[in-house]
C-alpha cells in the first residue's frame, strides 16, 4: 500500500508541470541515466585484465548499469492505455440500445488517472495509469442514478468497450393508481432562416433595329455575318431597381424580316439588376420585344417540421444547425398542444437531451416521464 504523501511512479511529476516540464524532465533522466551507465562502461573497459580479474565487481555494476538504464527508458517511453467505449440500455431490441449520458465510469483499485462521464452519444474515454499493462485484468464501474450499478471484468486492451445498463424498475404503484396520459401524433417544428424571391411585377419594353435591306456592305463598319449586305446594331436595356433582379428574361424578333436578324450580345438570359442585349439587322427595320419576370430577395423564416420516431418509451428526431425556435407539437389526451423545447430542453411529459454529431447535426432524445404511453 502507498501512503497518501509518498508520489507513486505514475505520479511522481507535480501536476502543476506542463507538457513541456514533463518532457524536459524525462529527458534530463534519460540522458542522466545514459550518462552514468556510459561512465561505468568506460571505467570497465579500461581496465587492465589483471584488475578485471581482481575487482569482478565493477564488470557486474557495469552489466547492471547497462540493464537499469534499459528498464528505466522503457518505463518512461511507454505509453499510458487509454480506453474508449460507450454506455446504452441494456434491451433484447437493437432499436432500443439508446445512448446513456452522464454515466460516471471509474476504474478498480485506481489505476486510471481520472474517472470519466459520458456525453450525449454515451461515448467515454478513460485514461489508464503507466503501470497499467496490455491484458492486465481491470474492472469497469458503471454508475448511474436511473440504471442499475455495473461491474464490467475486462482486460486493458486497444479494444471498444460496449456496457449495457439496465434501467431501475419504475414505481409500478403509483402507475397503477390511474390510467396513464397517450401522447400522440407528435411533430417536430422548427424554423429556418433562408433567403426567398418573391415576384413583385414584369418588365416589357420593345425596340426597333433600323436598316434598309438590299445594300451592299461595301466596306461599312456593320456588315451581315457572310459580309455582303450593310446592317445595323440595336440594343436594349433594363434596370429592376434598388433590390431587385430580373428572371426569365426573352428577347424575340416580333415584326419585320426577322429571319435577316441576329442576337448579337445576350447580357439578358442569365438575370440580374440589370440587363442588356443588342441585336444585328441586316435587312429592313425589324421590332424586338424584351420580356421578364421582377423579384425581390430577402431573408426570412421558412417554417419546417419532422416527424420523430420512437422506440419503446423514447423518441429521436435531428435538426439541423440552424433551425430556430424549436417545439414538439403533440395531441395530449386527445388534445393537440404547442410545447416550445427553448434552451432547457424542457417537457412537462418527458426529459429531453440533445447531441451534436461531427457535421454539427442536432441529434434530439425525449425518454417519457412515469404517468405518461405514447399512442400506438
Amino acid at each position: 500500500m502507498q501512503k497518501s504523501g509518498v508520489n507513486t511512479s505514475e505520479n511522481h511529476i507535480p501536476s502543476s508541470f506542463s507538457d513541456i516540464n514533463l518532457n524536459r524532465f524525462h529527458a534530463f533522466w534519460r540522458i542522466f541515466l545514459a550518462a552514468w551507465a556510459s561512465s561505468l562502461v568506460n571505467t570497465t573497459a579500461t581496465l587492465t585484465k589483471k584488475e578485471v580479474k581482481n575487482s569482478p565487481w565493477i564488470v557486474l555494476a557495469g552489466v547492471l548499469a547497462v540493464a537499469v538504464l534499459g528498464l528505466l527508458i522503457a518505463r518512461h517511453l511507454r505509453q499510458a492505455l487509454t480506453i474508449t467505449g460507450a454506455v446504452t440500455v441494456q434491451d433484447a431490441d437493437p432499436r432500443n440500445q439508446l445512448p446513456i449520458s452522464d454515466v460516471e465510469i471509474r476504474v478498480a483499485n485506481g489505476l486510471a488517472q481520472f474517472p470519466a462521464k459520458t456525453d450525449s452519444s454515451g461515448f467515454f474515454s478513460l485514461k489508464l495509469f503507466k503501470r497499467v499493462r496490455k491484458g492486465q485484468p481491470i474492472t469497469l464501474r458503471f454508475r448511474h442514478s436511473g440504471y442499475q450499478p455495473l461491474d464490467l471484468k475486462e482486460t486493458a486492451d486497444d479494444k471498444l468497450y460496449i456496457a449495457r445498463m439496465t434501467p431501475l424498475p419504475k414505481n409500478a404503484g403509483a402507475a397503477a393508481a390511474q390510467p396513464p396520459i397517450v401522447i400522440g401524433n407528435i411533430r417536430a417544428r422548427y424554423s429556418i432562416k433562408a433567403l426567398r424571391s418573391m415576384n413583385v411585377g414584369s418588365a416589357v419594353k420593345t425596340f426597333e433595329v433600323a436598316n434598309e435591306g438590299n445594300l451592299p456592305c461595301d466596306r461599312h463598319p456593320v456588315c451581315s455575318p457572310d459580309g455582303k449586305w450593310k446592317a445595323s446594331i440595336g440594343s436594349v436595356s433594363l434596370d429592376a431597381g434598388l433590390g431587385n433582379e430580373f428572371r426569365n428574361a426573352r428577347l424575340s424578333c416580333i415584326a419585320g424580316p426577322c429571319p435577316f436578324t441576329k442576337i448579337e450580345t445576350d447580357n439578358f438570359s442569365r438575370g440580374g439588376q440589370t440587363i442588356t442585349a443588342s441585336v444585328r439587322n441586316w435587312s429592313n427595320t425589324t421590332t424586338f420585344l424584351v420580356e421578364a419576370e421582377v423579384t425581390h430577395s430577402m431573408v426570412s423564416q421558412i417554417e419546417h417540421q419532422s416527424y420523430p420516431v420512437i422506440f419503446g418509451s423514447t423518441l429521436n428526431f435531428t435538426l439541423p444547425a440552424d433551425a430556430d425556435g424549436v417545439s414538439l407539437e403533440a395531441d395530449v389526451a386527445g388534445e393537440t398542444i404547442i410545447f416550445p423545447l427553448g434552451p432547457d430542453l424542457f417537457l412537462s411529459w418527458a426529459n429531453c437531451n440533445v447531441g451534436i454529431d461531427p457535421n454539427q447535426t442536432r441529434v434530439y432524445r425525449c425518454e417519457l416521464k412515469p404517468g405518461y404511453q405514447f399512442q400506438l
